[in-house]
């Protein structure tokens, strides 16, 4: 028996090694020749930068000298000393919270509430049809589950695509169109007063879900009572031939499964995605006219629905969580200028909702511990404070010291970016974990202007990636 069980065993790893070699291999083979060069180009950077920070040490040492001499050298070198200490031991706080995360299991069918599934869609065209067909194969009650779609006054074949999908699914599916494009928040509004269901269960019309998605997205209303929210797992769709959704993918992978897994086990989750979300009916009904009349200077807030809906439920003294076995595949950007949109959109929300959050994060908002939620809160906050001064001293150090300032850079990109590269390799595949490379580098050299100009247009309007020529 020993003899047949170590030769089983032995079998296994073979087929796991050939499986490994095997998608090394597809990879290898089907790899486009920019990919390659840029994946290239990453590496030879990195330790091209290790290599003359190895041959600078004295100009290093002599500049560490310089700055301790002068009162604002000290100053910042301090500063700098105890917002590193601050983020190395959030980070082990977080990893920590991590390892003790558990996804909750999907109910039994009689246990799974009555849900209403909204998806809001402008200029999605065919795609919306997939979303639709997608979410009416999932694996849940037909009798529990309202299905909705709301067109925002598409300006492409949106509507024609809901009808075909309407005519497929029939009664399965019911579609609506507002008389003119009022923005997504609006859409949602009107999905959220028709529906039915004791959960609402937010989809991006670009979005595919599993089978098993919208129970185990739910499960968690039901096995805590004091749940008001719910975060989806979000992995990128069209990640099979652009560089950007691969490296996003990466990025999406570690926000997810590692960030909101922590967050979640603290019972605050600061934002469930618009692109998978589900709602507790009560909570929504308890804060939508503010939700919807949301202002912010004086104008009205048409970005951040999710994040502003999942600070509203917070307040409330909800428990917000994430299902890591929840998923969703939704599409992103391709092009940079697509991407910083996006990101300047999630900046200006993120500014937006972090100081409405100071309004009663420090109070008594809900029973049982805060501290977690308070560190949040804290971590977030003063990566927005922070940001003008470190982006100064940047610009400052690039002037002054420019290969020190990017053999600097690289190292530390090439020491940090390891945990997601290691992160997304244990999850998923090696090969692909290493666009996390490749992304920290984008983001450090040309996105690092992102918050700064976000801060200083929060109070501006507009999602700036919906028009038709941002989808071609």
């Amino acid at each position: 028996m020993k003899t047949e069980n170590t030769t089983t065993t032995k079998v296994v790893n073979e087929n796991r090694k050939t499986s490994r070699f095997s998608r090394i291999k597809h990879t290898i083979e089907n790899a486009n020749a920019w990919g390659v060069f840029v994946m290239g180009s990453t590496f030879v950077l990195m330790f091209g930068a290790a290599y003359l920070a190895f041959i600078l040490e004295g100009d290093f040492t002599q500049l560490h000298i310089e700055r301790r001499s002068t009162l604002i050298g000290l100053i910042f070198m301090i500063v700098a000393a105890a917002f590193f200490i601050f983020k190395l031991s959030f980070f082990i706080y977080t990893f920590i919270r991590f390892l003790k995360y558990k996804a909750i299991p999907s109910v039994s069918n009689t246990e799974l509430p009555t849900v209403t599934v909204i998806v809001p869609a402008y200029n999605e065209g065919k795609q919306v049809w997939a979303t639709l067909k997608s979410l009416a194969e999932s694996d849940y009650p037909e009798h529990k589950m309202q299905l909705l779609a709301i067109d925002d006054g598409s300006k492409d074949d949106t509507w024609k695509w809901m009808l075909e999908a309407k005519e497929e699914l029939g009664d399965r599916v019911s579609i609506c169109q507002q008389p003119k494009n009022m923005g997504k928040r609006h859409a949602l509004y009107r999905g959220f007063n028709e529906g039915t269901g004791e959960i609402f269960v937010t989809v991006d019309s670009d979005s595919i879900v599993d089978k098993d998605t919208l129970r185990n997205l739910v499960s968690p209303f039901i096995v805590d009572e004091n749940c008001g929210a719910v975060a989806g797992n979000i992995r990128v769709l069209n990640n099979k031939n652009a560089l950007l959704p691969k490296m996003l993918d990466v990025s999406f992978a570690l926000s997810f499964e590692f960030v909101r897994s922590s967050e979640s086990t603290l019972n605050s989750v600061l934002c469930t995605p618009g692109a998978l979300a589900a709602y507790r009916a009560t909570a929504v009904f308890a804060c939508l006219e503010d939700w919807i009349n949301q202002t912010f200077m004086g104008q009205p807030s048409d970005i951040g629905e999710d994040r502003a809906m999942t600070n509203m439920i917070l307040k409330q003294g909800y428990h917000v969580l994430f299902q890591r076995n929840s998923y969703a595949y939704t599409n992103v950007p391709e092009k940079y200028k697509g991407l910083y949109k996006m990101f300047i959109r999630w900046g200006r929300s993120n500014v937006r909702e972090n100081i409405q959050m100071s309004k009663y994060v420090f109070k008594n908002f809900r029973k049982g511990p805060k501290a977690g939620t308070r560190l949040l809160f804290f971590s977030q906050f003063s990566r927005i404070v922070l940001c003008y001064p470190f982006v100064l001293f940047m610009l400052f150090f690039v002037v002054t010291h420019p290969l020190l300032f990017l053999s600097s850079t690289l190292v530390s990109i090439l020491i940090l970016s390891s945990f997601p590269v290691l992160f997304y390799a244990k999850r998923y595949t090696l090969l692909e974990s290493f666009w996390a490379y490749s992304y920290s580098i984008l983001y450090t050299f040309g996105l690092f202007w992102i918050t700064p100009y976000a801060i200083v247009t929060a109070n501006r309007r507009g999602w700036l990636t919906r028009d038709l020529s941002a989808k071609k």
